[in-house]
């Protein structure tokens, strides 16, 4: 004999299931709205970052100690990572070259691999995990412990004074990061270069650079530039807009590592297929 449901169980089952159903689409809903909520911030907050760049009173000094600062974190870093580079690439190419018989075009190949791609890309990748911790955890630091709130009420204008010297310091040094990163790249790979072998530096010098065009400069540095300038911006807009509570800093540091990171693998993306079209 079947069962008889009764039709006050069928009727709260119903009500339940849709209720059940509605939450999960006014859920889905907040989280679309968030995002957009999320990127219109985030493009408030360039159009502010933009138009105090241009603005009559720039913080010169501002600039220039976080540009000191910047340099001065990441030296030691950017040193010992161009140098790994430089090694790992011509240690790595040398038993494949020396097969196809073309190990004069070892330092030629490295040269360009070191300027074109890898030094770019992994110096920015490094200063996003420097740079951008560090600039996330200070704002959001500042944030935390009202400072920033406090020069909002005294009519001081804190992406001015705090935001913009940031960003331009990070625009204008990662590029001469890049720079010193591929310079001591290829002294690494002269170092490996005469592991296993007797090359000349200035012959070694000649052949490295024998192949090397100042078009292929221009990419490298225009693209590092980019980075700079989304490393800065991520590092201030998570530090800026972090919550208000202790763990809240930590959050905006990790964020701002990670986001920046991605942004440096895709604007090196876009990069590279604008290049190839134009090159």
């Amino acid at each position: 004999m079947k069962k008889i449901i009764p039709i006050d169980k069928i009727k709260k089952y119903a009500i339940n299931k849709s209720i059940e159903v509605s939450n999960k689409s006014i859920e889905s809903t907040s989280k679309f709205s968030r995002i957009l909520i999320d990127l219109a911030n985030v493009f408030l907050f360039i159009i502010r970052v933009f138009k105090n760049t241009f603005s009559k009173e720039f913080e010169f000094k501002e600039f220039i100690k976080q540009c000191f600062q910047i340099g001065n974190k990441s030296f030691t870093l950017i040193s010992i990572t161009g140098i790994i580079m430089g090694l790992v690439l011509t240690i790595q190419s040398r038993p494949i070259l020396v097969k196809f018989g073309a190990l004069n075009l070892l330092p030629n190949m490295v040269a360009i691999s070191l300027i074109r791609e890898m030094g770019p890309v992994i110096t920015a990748l490094i200063c996003a995990g420097k740079i951008g911790s560090s600039m996330g955890a200070e704002l959001g630091s500042m944030r935390v412990t009202e400072q920033i709130d406090a020069l909002e009420v005294s009519s001081a204008n804190p992406i001015k004074f705090l935001i913009v010297p940031r960003v331009l310091a990070a625009t204008l040094m990662i590029p001469i990061l890049c720079i010193y990163a591929d310079a001591l790249g290829i002294l690494g790979s002269w170092v490996g270069a005469n592991i296993k072998g007797d090359l000349n530096f200035v012959l070694f010098i000649s052949q490295a650079f024998g192949k090397v065009d100042f078009i292929d400069f221009i990419p490298a540095v225009i693209k590092s530039f980019f980075f700079g300038a989304v490393i800065g911006l991520v590092g201030c807009y998570k530090g800026f807009n972090a919550g208000r509570g202790t763990e809240s800093v930590g959050i905006a540091a990790n964020t701002a590592v990670v986001t920046a990171s991605f942004l440096v693998i895709l604007v090196d993306l876009i990069a590279v297929q604008i290049t190839d079209l134009l090159l």
